[in-house]
């Protein structure tokens, strides 16, 4: 048998590409300089893919950004707002990715959105009617050729042309089936020109296969693939699909003239089930995605040469690949100097799963039972130390129904957090971060490297806190924050103190373009031992009269951007942490914290993508483990929770179910298409959608945001409506920070005096 990837990390083993991007944002380097250090990543992961064994190389899997938007580009799907700018040809794809703001003129970015079911973002590009779909880049051609020129023959990777359509978002008058004919003659175009680069494999991949398809969507990609394919000629043509199965197309594709057929069998519940009821078929090759692409646990080789073995006795041919691209998993262990073998052991990031690829390759050959390698990876799932613990086990198989239900009722509440709080019409607040400067960075560097006490620590963040109240007084905030300067990461701040968990030292996985996180490893049974937040936020309400937001990260949220246990259920691990938050709610409250925010930013990630099973096997327990956090408060106290880059508008019946009191979303890059929705499931949770986009390096002006604020008074009751940007502000500038909240707090005082 031989191996495959679907894709590889992007960004750097140490963020390389991410440091040289900001800093040509900055204006510190030039174009060519951040070229050179994306060219030298590509060289060295290449290098270190072949080096592996690996048969299946992937190549146009980097960017400087994201993949759908380098689609985009290649096929000429730029909208004029952003060509007309007159910039180079990277500085207009960056103004696509971060919006723009400068002698040029003024522009937003795309939106954004999250990829399928993962934490990754994608930039949702827009086609009007004016745009003739074209090929117009070298991208892919290029990084082939550069590859070949290192003596490494790749597998050139491509967003496939139905899941390309499906994603787009058409802002004209035109619809998806008025764009597949120039899609098939872009695509066509594409195969000939790898032809005469001597490819010799392509992937298209499709993911969106693995979603619900109506009769028409099954038609689309029929109709795209059976003209597509003529134009293949010499080069071999993989259908790649992930994040789930392919069970309502399985056969229609096999009909198809694919060389190759990539299928995900470890998120792809029925994968196996529709193999053993329909066989494969003898002129195509199985690319069988077995080793997991999203998670870092060890692959058990006992389960997966089980799989193996049963496709090598039906006769198919059959290449061993990961489940998605190793995107979403961390570079390599190689980087751990701290994390105890014990533990280190059972993990397996990008570098590693390229071992476990060429170890399976090798025992799927042999007898391999009494293989040194097999029986080694066998002793590891029968000894996970420290993962157990009675107390939390117990105390979650207590909860009941009650656990579950907030009194009074909504309405009420209402009524009384209004006397309470008397806030203005058009409340203002923010999402909770304030600026991540270099210097609080550096003070938690400090701490962490033993050059500074725990007392001068807190005495720094007490007066970045200080600082943070004040300004927002003066900038006359409603509701204030502390401004998180104790924070690395929402979810790594609560696991570092919380049982359970493990961390990492350089284990980055990106988010969007720069932004990476570092997504903590949910080891054993979790629980908390001492309050986490209260400190900070009792000191931040002793320095002002208003009122001060509680910041915590909900269960939900931290399940699904830490790595999860695999030996548990995801609802057991989920009611842990909700157990958890719940604590540092009560203990908040009870001293003296009247608004509490329980963030919920990736309460969609792990929706499943097929809408049958979105209650029975998530939103079932996802919505109650949120109601649980929070159900034991007064009816006095206010909670609020925040969402971000996700469609939200077909659960919007779920998110009213959380609960919750105020509900901010993002929604400026998506230009509000959440408030129809909000509107049509009389949504009755006050809300704050996001009045401007903080991802973008832009300042909104005062017309800008109210001009928002008129489109959501349309759709909303004035006295359910808060003014706030979109999410948390660490990533940008102080003085971009400043000029916007003052513009903000401008429009809603404008507002205000209108008397709307």
């Amino acid at each position: 048998m031989r191996t495959s990837i679907i894709g590889y990390p992007r960004v750097g083993s140490l963020r390389e590409l991410k440091f040289a991007t900001e800093k040509y944002f900055r204006k510190e380097i030039s174009a060519e300089e951040l070229k050179n250090t994306a060219k030298e990543i590509r060289k060295s992961q290449w290098l270190l893919q072949k080096n592996s064994g690996l048969d299946f190389i992937p190549s146009n899997d980097f960017s400087f950004y994201d993949s759908m938007l380098d689609t985009a580009v290649l096929f000429n799907i730029v909208p004029s707002r952003y060509s007309s700018l007159g910039l180079s040809a990277l500085d207009t794809y960056f103004a696509m990715a971060r919006g723009y703001q400068g002698e040029a003129g003024d522009v937003k970015a795309l939106a954004m959105k999250k990829w399928f079911n993962t934490n990754y973002h994608y930039m949702v590009p827009e086609i009007d009617d004016s745009i003739e779909i074209k090929l117009a880049g070298t991208k892919p051609f290029d990084e082939f050729e550069e590859a070949k020129a290192l003596g490494v023959q790749t597998k050139p990777v491509i967003i496939g042309a139905f899941t390309f359509l499906k994603l787009l978002r058409y802002t004209g008058n035109k619809t998806v089936d008025d764009y597949s004919d120039s899609v098939i003659k872009v695509y066509s175009e594409l195969l000939a020109e790898f032809n005469k680069l001597g490819a010799e494999w392509i992937q298209f991949d499709e993911p969106y296969l693995v979603h619900d398809l109506t009769e028409s969507d099954i038609v689309l990609f029929e109709k795209l693939y059976k003209e597509i394919l003529t134009a293949k000629q010499g080069v071999k043509i993989l259908v790649q699909t992930y994040f789930g199965d392919v069970r309502d197309c399985y056969n229609n594709i096999l009909a198809l003239d694919f060389d190759g057929v990539g299928l995900d069998f470890t998120e792809g519940k029925k994968t196996v089930e529709i193999i053993e009821k329909n066989g494969f078929a003898n002129d195509k090759i199985l690319f069988a995605g077995v080793v997991n692409g999203k998670n870092i646990w060890k692959n058990n080789y006992k389960k997966t040469l089980a799989v193996l073995d049963s496709l090598k006795e039906k006769g198919i041919e059959t290449v061993i690949g990961t489940s998605c691209s190793l995107l979403h998993v961390p570079y390599t262990l190689k980087n751990e100097s701290k994390l105890p073998k014990k533990y280190a052991e059972h993990f397996a990031f990008a570098e590693e799963k390229l071992i476990e690829l060429a170890e399976l390759k090798a025992l799927s050959e042999c007898d391999y039972n009494n293989e040194a390698v097999f029986q080694s990876n066998a002793a590891l799932f029968e000894n996970r130390p420290d993962c157990c613990d009675p107390a939390v086990q117990e105390r979650v198989s207590k909860i009941g129904e009650k656990d579950f239900t907030r009194f009074p009722e909504f309405t009420v509440r209402e009524e009384i957090q209004k006397k309470e709080f008397n806030l203005p019409a058009f409340p203002t607040t923010t999402i909770g971060s304030f600026p991540q400067t270099a210097d609080v960075k550096a003070n938690r560097a400090s701490l962490r490297k033993g050059e500074i006490s725990e007392e001068e620590y807190i005495e720094f963040n007490r007066n970045k806190i200080a600082e943070c109240v004040k300004e927002q007084e003066e900038t006359g905030l409603d509701v204030l924050v502390h401004g998180e300067f104790e924070r690395n990461d929402m979810v790594e701040y609560f696991g570092e103190q919380l049982k359970g968990y493990l961390f990492t030292e350089k284990a980055w996985v990106q988010s969007y373009g720069t932004r990476c996180v570092k997504p903590p490893i949910i080891w054993g049974d979790v629980s908390r031992s001492k309050p986490m937040t209260v400190d900070w936020s009792v000191y931040a309400q002793s320095l002002t009269e208003k009122p001060m937001k509680g910041m915590l990260t909900g269960p939900v949220t931290i399940l699904n951007w830490s790595f999860p246990r695999e030996d548990i259920s995801l609802k057991e691990s989920t009611y842990q942490i909700a157990l958890a938050i719940r604590d540092e709610v009560l203990d908040l409250e009870k001293n003296g914290i009247r608004i509490i925010q329980v963030d919920e930013a990736a309460l969609r990630e792990k929706l499943p993508l097929r809408k049958s099973d979105w209650y029975c096997e998530y939103l079932d327990w996802a919505i109650p483990a949120f109601r649980l956090v929070h159900s034991g408060v007064k009816p006095e106290t206010q909670i609020h929770t925040h969402m971000c880059y996700s469609e939200f508008t077909d659960i919007i019946k779920a998110i009213d179910d959380m609960d919750a009191d105020v509900i901010t979303f993002e929604a400026s890059r998506s230009d509000l298409l959440i408030l129809d929705s909000l509107k049509e499931n009389n949504f009755k949770t006050e809300v704050g959608p996001g009045v401007y986009d903080i991802h973008s390096p832009r300042v909104p002006s005062v017309s800008e945001i109210k001009s928002a604020l008129y489109k959501m008074l349309e759709k909303i009751s004035p006295d359910k409506l808060w003014v706030n940007p979109d999410c948390g502000l660490k990533t940008r500038g102080v003085s971009e920070t400043a000029a916007s909240l003052k513009n903000l707090v401008q429009a809603a005082r404008e507002m205000r005096n209108e008397n709307i």
